[in-house]
C-alpha cells in the first residue's frame, strides 16, 4: 500500500492535498451501539465539541442494534438535544454484525467522508481533526488510527488482553503484509466512495471485518495514512471480545491468507 509519497488522486476527483477540511467537505460519523447507554451521551458530547471547535461540518449516525439497556431511548433524547440534522438515530431490531451496521449507516450518510469509531469512549474524538489533517496532507483514501506506531498506545488493558491484541496484530503482519501497523483497530476515516467499494468486497463479519478492510484496500491500491492514537479501555459496560470472537478472528485470518 502506498505511503504519503505515493499517494494518488481518485479518478475524476480532482482533489489536492491540504491541511484542513475543505469548505464543501462533510464528515459522517457511523456509531454502532449495543448496550452503550452510559457511554453514548459522553461520546456524542465529545464529538459535537470536537467538530464545533474545529468548525467542521458533520453528522453523527447512531446505529443501535436493539440494545436492551435503553441505548435507543438515550439516542432519541440526544437527537432532540442536538437536532436531527446533527444526530441521526437509525436503529435496527437486533444485532446483525458490524459490517452490516456500517452498510446501514452509509445509506443515511450525506457526508463525502465517513468516520468509523467505537461508542464506548475507547476512541477519543480529539484525534479526528488530526485524521482530517493527515488525509488532506497526503490526499489519502483512508486514514487509520494506530496504537502501535509513534506515540500511540493502549491504556486500561490487563496483560492478557494486550498479549492477545499484540499477538493478533503480529500474526496478521506476518501472514498478510498489509502495509499498516494496526490492522485490528476500528477508528478510521474513509472517502465515502472508497468505503462503499470496500464494503462490496468484504465478506468477513465481527472483528475480522476491520482487518479485511485494510487487506482489500491494499489489493485495490488505495492509499493509507496513519495517525497514532491513545486507545483507552471502556469506562462503562463490558467488553464484547470473548472466546468466540477470538476463534472467529483466527478462522477469518486463515481465510484471508488463503484468498489474498
Amino acid at each position: 500500500m502506498a505511503s504519503a509519497e505515493g499517494s494518488r488522486t481518485l479518478p475524476g476527483s480532482g482533489r489536492t492535498a491540504g491541511s484542513r477540511a475543505g469548505p464543501g467537505d462533510k464528515y459522517s460519523v457511523l456509531l454502532p451501539t449495543y448496550n452503550e447507554r452510559e457511554n453514548l451521551p459522553l461520546i456524542v458530547w465529545l464529538l459535537v465539541k470536537s467538530f464545533s471547535e474545529s468548525e467542521i461540518n458533520y453528522e453523527v449516525i447512531i446505529i443501535d442494534d436493539g440494545s436492551p439497556d435503553g441505548t435507543r431511548e438515550v439516542a432519541e433524547q440526544l437527537e432532540k438535544i442536538y437536532g436531527s440534522d446533527k444526530i441521526l438515530l437509525r436503529p435496527r431490531e437486533k444485532k446483525l454484525g458490524l459490517g452490516t451496521a456500517y452498510i446501514h449507516g452509509m445509506k443515511h450518510a450525506t457526508g463525502n467522508y465517513i468516520i468509523i469509531m467505537d461508542a464506548d469512549l475507547s476512541h477519543h474524538p480529539k484525534f479526528i481533526p488530526e485524521f482530517i489533517r493527515k488525509q488532506k496532507e497526503g490526499n489519502f483514501d483512508i486514514v487509520s488510527g494506530t496504537r502501535y506506531k509513534g506515540n500511540g498506545g493502549v491504556y486500561g488493558w490487563d496483560l492478557k488482553r494486550k498479549l492477545i491484541s499484540r499477538g493478533a496484530n503480529f500474526i496478521t503482519q506476518v501472514l498478510l503484509r498489509p502495509g499498516a501497523s494496526d490492522l485490528t483497530g476500528s477508528f478510521r476515516l474513509y472517502r465515502k466512495e472508497v468505503l462503499q467499494k470496500l464494503m462490496e468486497k468484504c465478506v468477513s463479519k465481527g472483528y475480522v471485518f476491520q482487518m479485511e478492510m485494510i487487506v482489500r484496500a491494499r489489493q485495490l491500491k488505495y492509499t493509507l495514512g496513519e495517525v497514532p492514537i491513545s486507545f483507552v479501555d471502556r469506562v462503562y459496560g463490558e467488553s464484547k471480545l470473548g472466546g468466540n470472537e477470538i476463534v472467529s478472528f483466527l478462522k477469518g485470518l486463515l481465510t484471508l491468507f488463503a484468498t489474498t
